[in-house]
C-alpha cells in the first residue's frame, strides 16, 4: 500500500468521548487490549447490536407481502402461510449483508483509512481534500456536508426507533401497558437527553459490560431456538438470497429495504476508531458481535419456521414467558446505550464541522476535567431531543419508524464509499483500475440498499431526506457567506507590512502592555487594529497578530501548536493550529510561547476582536433569503471570546459594518 496506515496517532488524543480514559493507539494502548475491546462493545456496537429487535421481523414481512398493523409487536396480517424459502432467503440476505457491508467494507477496508488514528466521514473529507488539493475540493466538501447531514438524520432516528422497539416488548408482558408505550419511551428519552450536560463518564464504564451481557444473551437466545428448525443453516449459502430475488423480483427492493436495518450502525465502527483503535474494534466484531448477531437471527428464523404466529415479535418470543420482562429491561438498557453512542457522535461531528468551517461557532462545554473528548453542545442537545420526541409521537411505533431509518444510514454509507474511492485512488495511489475494483462492489451494494429505501420515501423516508437537505443548505450558506465576506473585506484591507512600515515612520502614542489582535488573515491588518489606531490613536508596546487555524488532522502535537514570527521589535505574528477534534484555547496557546522565550502575562494583555454587523445586499452573489439566513447564523454563533476561551475581562470588541 502506498500510504502506511499502521502508525499510532501522532499525539495523545482527546481521550474518549465517553470518559473511558483510553488513548487510541492502534494496539499501542496503556490500557489492555481486552479493556479497549470491551469499551468498544458499549460505544461502537450499541446501534447494530439492537437491530435484532426489529430487523428480521420487518424484512420477513416485506418478503411475504404482509402488512404490519403499524404496531411493532401488535397485529400483523399475513397474506398466507410463511413460505420456507422466503425465511431462508431473508436469513441468507441478512447474513451476507453483515459480511459484505460491515465485515469487508468497514472492518477490513475503511478501518485502514485513518487520519492520525481518527475515522469518520469528515476524516475521509480531510484525507480526500489532501489527496485532491483544496482547489478541487469543492465536490469533496459537498459530499462531506451530505454525509454529515445524513448522520444527523441517523442521530435522531436511532434513539427513537431503538427505545420504542425495546419498550414495545412490554405489550407481551401485559397488554394493559399497550397505551403507555409512547409515554414510557418519551420519559426514557427525555431523561437520557437531560443527563447529557452532566457528562457520561461515570456511567460509560458500565456500557461495555452491559453490552457484553447483551450480546451473550442474543447468542444464547438464538442457540436455544435453532433446534426448532435446523434447516436455517442452509442460509449460509448465498444461493438462497440470490434465488429469492430471481423468484420474487417484485418484492426485491422492499426486502432490501428491510434487510438494511440489520446493518445500521456499521458506520459507527469507523467513526469511533480514534477512541479504541483499529485492532480492538476488529476483534470485538469478529469474536463476539458478528457471531452473536448471526446466531440470534438464526434462532428467530427457526422460531418463525416452527411457529409462524411468532412473526409479530420474533425477538421477544425467543425468551420463555417468565424471562420476557427481564429481557425488556435488558433491551431498554441496550437501546439507551445505542442512543448515547449516536448522541455523543453528533456532538463530536458538530465540533469537527465547526473546526472545518462548515458550521458557525457553537457553545461547546467540556464535561470532564481529564478527558477533553467528552463534550456537550447545548444547542445540538435541544435540537436532537425536540426532533426525537417529534418522531416518536408522529410515527408511534418502531415498525412505522423503520420506514424512515434506512435512507439516512445508506445515504451516509454511499458518501463514505465515494470518499473512500478518492482516498484509495489519489491518496493511497493505488491507480484508477485497482480503486474501482475495490470500491465498485461496495458501491453497488450501497446503491441497491439506498434505492430500496427510496421506496419508503413517502411512508417516512422523507424525514431524514428533508432533515439532511435543511442541514446541507445551512452548511452551504455558511461556507458561501463566509467566503463572500472574506473576499469583500479583502478589497478594503490594508496589507499588514505596509501598515507596520507607516507606523515605524510616524509612531502614535505608546501605552504599556501587550495587545493581541485576532484575525483570520495574517497578511492584512486586522480591522480591530485599524479602528484602535483611528479612534483611540494609541499603540501598545508589543502587538501580536494572532491567527487560529484548523488543521486537516484530528489533533496537533503541543510542540507544533504555536508558530511565532517577528515582524519588528513591537510587532509579532503568531499562528495557532488546532486539529478538527480539538477545542481552541488561546491563553493556553500563548503560554506555550514562554518556552520559546516570548514574554506573555495574561494580566497585562488586552485581546482585540472585531465584531461585524452584517447587512443583506442584493448584489452580494447570494439571494436575499440566503443573505438573511447567513446573517441569522452569524447572530446565533457563539462569540469568539467564549469559543477561544479568552478571559472576558481582558477583551475589547470593535464593531464594523459589512454587507453580504
Amino acid at each position: 500500500m502506498g500510504h502506511d496506515q499502521q502508525h499510532p496517532p501522532a499525539s495523545k488524543p482527546d481521550g474518549d468521548r465517553f470518559g473511558l480514559d483510553e488513548p487510541a493507539g492502534n494496539g499501542h494502548s496503556t490500557q489492555s487490549y481486552a479493556a479497549l475491546a470491551l469499551g468498544a462493545l458499549g460505544v461502537v456496537y450499541g446501534d447494530i447490536g439492537t437491530s435484532p429487535l426489529y430487523a428480521l421481523r420487518e424484512t420477513i414481512l416485506a418478503a411475504t407481502g404482509a402488512a404490519s398493523g403499524g404496531h411493532g409487536g401488535a397485529a400483523v396480517t399475513l397474506a398466507g402461510p410463511l413460505p420456507r424459502e422466503a425465511v431462508i432467503g431473508v436469513l441468507s440476505l441478512i447474513l451476507w449483508s453483515l459480511v459484505f457491508v460491515v465485515t469487508l467494507k468497514y472492518v477490513v477496508l475503511l478501518l485502514r483509512a485513518d487520519n492520525n488514528g481518527e475515522g469518520g466521514t469528515l476524516t475521509l473529507v480531510a484525507l480526500a481534500q489532501r489527496a485532491l488539493g483544496r482547489a478541487r475540493g469543492g465536490i469533496v466538501l459537498f459530499l462531506g456536508m451530505a454525509g454529515a447531514a445524513l448522520f444527523y438524520g441517523d442521530a435522531v432516528i436511532t434513539p427513537a426507533i431503538s427505545v420504542l422497539s425495546a419498550v414495545e416488548g412490554l405489550k407481551l408482558v401485559t397488554p394493559v401497558l399497550d397505551d403507555y408505550v409512547i409515554t414510557i419511551a418519551s420519559v426514557i428519552l427525555i431523561a437520557l437527553f437531560l443527563v447529557q450536560s452532566r457528562g457520561t463518564g461515570k456511567v460509560a464504564n458500565f456500557f461495555g459490560p452491559v453490552m457484553m451481557i447483551w450480546f451473550l444473551t442474543l447468542a444464547g437466545l438464538g442457540i436455544y431456538h435453532i433446534s426448532d428448525d435446523l434447516g436455517v443453516f442452509a442460509s449460509v449459502n448465498p444461493y438462497y438470497a440470490v434465488r429469492f430475488f430471481f423468484d420474487h423480483p417484485g418484492l426485491s427492493l422492499a426486502v432490501l429495504g428491510g434487510a438494511c436495518l440489520a446493518v445500521t450502525g456499521a458506520e459507527a465502527l469507523y467513526a469511533d476508531m480514534g477512541h479504541f483503535g483499529r485492532g480492538p474494534i476488529r476483534s470485538a466484531w469478529i469474536y463476539l458481535v458478528f457471531p452473536a448477531l448471526w446466531l440470534n437471527y438464526l434462532g428467530q428464523g427457526a422460531l418463525i419456521l416452527s411457529d409462524p404466529t411468532a412473526i409479530d415479535n420474533p425477538f421477544y418470543k425467543l425468551a420463555p414467558p417468565a424471562l420476557i420482562l427481564p429481557l425488556v429491561i435488558m433491551a431498554t438498557l441496550a437501546t439507551i446505550i445505542a442512543s448515547q453512542a449516536v448522541i455523543t457522535g453528533a456532538y463530536s461531528l458538530t465540533r469537527q464541522a465547526i473546526q472545518l468551517g462548515l458550521l458557525p461557532r457553537l457553545e461547546i462545554r467540556h464535561t470532564s476535567e481529564h478527558t477533553s473528548g467528552q463534550i456537550y453542545i447545548p444547542r445540538i442537545n435541544v435540537l436532537l431531543l425536540f426532533t426525537v420526541l417529534l418522531l416518536v409521537w408522529t410515527f408511534k411505533t418502531s415498525s412505522n419508524l423503520s420506514h424512515a431509518y434506512g435512507i439516512s444510514v445508506f445515504g451516509a454509507m454511499l458518501v463514505d464509499s465515494l470518499l473512500a474511492f478518492i482516498v484509495i485512488w489519489r491518496g493511497w495511489r493505488w491507480g484508477l483500475a485497482a480503486a474501482v475494483a475495490v470500491i465498485l462492489p461496495f458501491l453497488i451494494i450501497d446503491v441497491a440498499f439506498f434505492s430500496a429505501n427510496l421506496l419508503k420515501l413517502l411512508s417516512g423516508g422523507y424525514v431524514p431526506v428533508l432533515f439532511a437537505m435543511a442541514l446541507v443548505l445551512l452548511m452551504w450558506t455558511w461556507v458561501r457567506g463566509t467566503k463572500i465576506l472574506f473576499d469583500k473585506t479583502r478589497k478594503t484591507d490594508v496589507p499588514l507590512l505596509e501598515l507596520v512600515g507607516m507606523l515605524t515612520k510616524s509612531p502614535p502614542y505608546r501605552v504599556k502592555g501587550m495587545a493581541v489582535f485576532l484575525t483570520s488573515d495574517p497578511e492584512t491588518a486586522p480591522a480591530s487594529l485599524l479602528h484602535n489606531l483611528k479612534h483611540n490613536k494609541v499603540l501598545h508596546e508589543r502587538n501580536v497578530i494572532l491567527t487560529v487555524r484548523s488543521a486537516d488532522t484530528p489533533r496537533v502535537a503541543e510542540s507544533e501548536r504555536v508558530r511565532l514570527s517577528r515582524i519588528t521589535d513591537d510587532f509579532w505574528r503568531v499562528e495557532m493550529i488546532y486539529g478538527y477534534m480539538e477545542s481552541p484555547n488561546v491563553p493556553k496557546g500563548l503560554a506555550i510561547l514562554r518556552k520559546q522565550g516570548f514574554k506573555f502575562d495574561i494580566m497585562s494583555t488586552s485581546f482585540f476582536l472585531s465584531r461585524r454587523s452584517i447587512k443583506a445586499s442584493p448584489q452580494s452573489g447570494m439571494p436575499i433569503w440566503q443573505d438573511n439566513l447567513y446573517i441569522g447564523l452569524t447572530k446565533s454563533a457563539t462569540d469568539a471570546t467564549n469559543f477561544f476561551q479568552i478571559p472576558t475581562g481582558r477583551v475589547v470588541e470593535v464593531g464594523t459594518q459589512v454587507t453580504v
